[in-house]
């Protein structure tokens, strides 16, 4: 059997940081975290994978021994299960991803190291589309939840009447030794998920769950600046355990575009139309902003695409509250048909500038030689 290299696994080259190394872990065991993908067992499996490799690869004695012998030369060396050490980083990892600190852009606190018997995690996410403008300057939104509560009739064991039987598989315990290889290491056993026991007969009230829904119509206030991608920690309106006790909501933006401003991080782009006799001859003129109005004075000569900063007058940081910049670009507008009298003025005015008026020929003359000398011969 061909096993996978654990610096495949954590998509890693082998002469990684460690730094490098905790990133990619950080990425990964995200991604592949049992609270953001329940009941898909080939991303368990492939959590478990991650953990594995994450486990030798960041001890410095075990990366090793791993470079030189592979998984054989791990075997009595506690290459499958956590040490201390590894654990306390791994824990680290996830308490900044999961549980670190709180507010805007934390990540999920109490789920990734709830009670085995909680048949659901307390922080849940959803996704709160903004308009342009809210997401800008900021506002308060009220917005419908569904949020999960424990059943009463099972005591939330999703048992019939709360009887639960002891796990035939883990003896109770929660966990089974697994051997991979050369390497043993413990993880929650399959049949209980960590539980210890199981249901023989399920909850009709609940059908097994555990927990049953209630809605409630939450008013959030929105910072000003928040981008797509930004997430906010809503605490205290997630799912509610056992014990009465709320998770927290955690909402993802999505930010919709807007008609002529684009964003970008903190900096917004105007697209400004210019006609062609607006650039040659030079105008002042009014654009809007996102607070108003701002007067763009496009000197003679204005070229197609020319852009023009405006510093502070961008989206405030919603860390910092620093502002970014407008930043307006120039389009130059052609006229796309002209009558016999405009034809005539332009004519005359193309006239007026003589030889500049015609930088091909300038620019060709030796160009036009030189092709010509090739056919001489």
């Amino acid at each position: 059997m061909t096993e996978m290299d654990y610096y495949e696994i954590l998509e890693v080259s082998r002469d990684c940081t460690g730094a490098e190394l905790k990133k990619a872990y950080r990425k990964l065991a995200l991604k592949y975290h049992p609270d953001r993908n329940p009941d898909d067992k080939e991303a368990e499996e492939k959590f478990k994978l991650i953990n594995e490799a994450y486990q030798v690869l960041s001890d410095d004695e075990k990366r090793a021994i791993y470079d030189r012998y592979g998984k054989e030369g791990l075997q009595g060396q506690g290459g499958g299960g956590f040490g201390s050490a590894s654990m306390d980083d791994i824990m680290d990892i996830f308490n900044s991803m999961f549980g670190g600190g709180g507010g805007f852009g934390g990540g999920f606190g109490r789920s990734a190291r709830r009670d085995p018997s909680q048949k659901y995690a307390l922080d849940f996410e959803m996704e709160l589309p903004l308009k342009f403008n809210e997401a800008v300057f900021g506002c308060e939104k009220t917005i419908d939840i569904t949020y999960k509560t424990y059943c009463k009739d099972c005591a939330g064991t999703g048992a019939k009447d709360g009887k639960l039987t002891t796990c035939d598989y883990c003896g109770g315990q929660g966990q089974v030794m697994m051997r991979q290889g050369f390497m043993t290491f413990t993880q929650e056993c399959p049949k209980c998920h960590g539980v210890g026991r199981k249901i023989e007969q399920k909850c009709s009230t609940c059908h097994g769950k555990g927990y049953e829904t209630k809605e409630e119509s939450v008013t959030i206030k929105i910072p000003a600046g928040v981008d797509t991608g930004n997430r906010l920690r809503v605490q205290g309106y997630g799912n509610e355990s056992k014990n009465g006790q709320r998770g927290d909501l955690y909402l993802t933006f999505y930010v919709e575009e807007d008609e002529h401003f684009v964003r970008n991080g903190n900096d917004v782009y105007i697209e400004v139309p210019v006609f062609f006799t607006q650039a040659i001859l030079g105008e002042t003129i009014t654009i809007p902003a996102l607070k108003g109005e701002l007067e763009l004075e496009l000197k003679q000569g204005t070229k197609d695409r020319e852009q023009f900063v405006f510093e502070n007058e961008g989206v405030a940081d919603v860390h910092s509250g620093r502002k970014g910049r407008l930043i307006a670009q120039v389009k130059m507008i052609l006229p796309k048909k002209i009558n016999d009298e405009q034809r005539q003025l332009l004519e005359q005015l193309q006239e007026s500038y003589g030889v500049e008026s015609k930088p091909h020929k300038s620019t060709f003359e030796s160009a036009f030689e030189r092709v010509k000398s090739w056919f001489k011969n």
